[in-house]
């Protein structure tokens, strides 16, 4: 212990936060570059956080406690997506004098990015590669890869407040690809047309079509400015760039959310 009173720049570790930027060329933008990704992943760190809140509470049937979680992630998802408008800001020619430095590095392989798309329901292990220098990091996806996700649980929540979730959807693989279910969306009907009946679950759907929501303008978001600055090129990441980044749009980590719009 020491008496030496707290200050600002001590609890926020200031001084390391601000000596973790480290361009490789001496062009102006790329701290700008830096900075945007790095704070970030921050938020992705505060998100997962949120996320494993949202579950444990799920999984006691503590859903409106759950409520608070989820709104906070999709806020934190709007402030994301607003900094890719400052990221825009960076023109081709600006980008061009310093991507080189970039390698084959890219956002591609943010990890935390992957353990959020695990925790939400969107599982591929074929990410899990890219981490195989970082097994921390590999280990926190193998964790969220295999454990169920935020709509497993939520499943899982609706079958025990009555409604009829098919056992094969409850004791599946849950590291596998979620398959849409006639159903799980039937069951959801349900809820959305007798609302007053199932409030809290109708309050956790609408809390998670947000996030789906968030995700999608995220994406549709990050398509633009990277076709802003780069045009067709390929990604830096060996990816083929905007066309790779379009083929994600149409992703939804609740599907029967989404369908049974249609049904009502």
């Amino acid at each position: 212990m020491t008496d030496t009173p707290m200050t600002y720049a001590r609890y926020l570790a200031l001084d390391t936060l601000l000596d973790c930027q480290h361009p490789q060329s001496g062009e102006g933008d790329e701290m700008l570059f830096i900075i945007i990704h790095q704070t970030k992943e921050l938020w992705l760190k505060q998100i997962i956080r949120e996320l494993h809140l949202a579950k444990r509470q799920v999984q006691a049937d503590a859903l409106v406690p759950a409520y608070k979680a989820l709104a906070r992630v999709s806020r934190i998802q709007s402030v994301m997506t607003q900094s890719w408008d400052i990221l825009a800001t960076m023109t081709p020619s600006d980008y061009s004098r310093f991507r080189a430095g970039l390698g084959p590095s890219s956002g591609f392989q943010s990890d935390q990015f992957r353990t959020i798309e695990y925790l939400l329901g969107l599982k591929d292990g074929g990410f899990l590669k890219y981490q195989e220098d970082r097994p921390q990091a590999q280990s926190a996806m193998q964790a969220a890869l295999h454990a169920p996700s935020v709509w497993d649980d939520t499943l899982a929540a609706a079958s025990r407040a009555g409604l009829s979730i098919p056992q094969a959807v409850l004791a599946r693989d849950v590291s596998q690809p979620y398959v849409p279910s006639a159903d799980v969306e039937a069951a959801f009907l349900t809820v959305y047309r007798e609302p007053e009946r199932y409030w809290e679950l109708y309050q956790l759907a609408e809390k998670l079509v947000d996030l789906d929501d968030a995700m999608a303008t995220w994406r549709h978001k990050h398509v633009l400015t990277v076709e802003r600055i780069i045009g067709g090129k390929r990604g830096t990441g060996g990816t083929a760039g905007v066309s790779y980044l379009q083929g994600t749009l149409a992703k939804r980590a609740f599907p029967e959310l989404w369908s049974l719009r249609t049904a009502l």
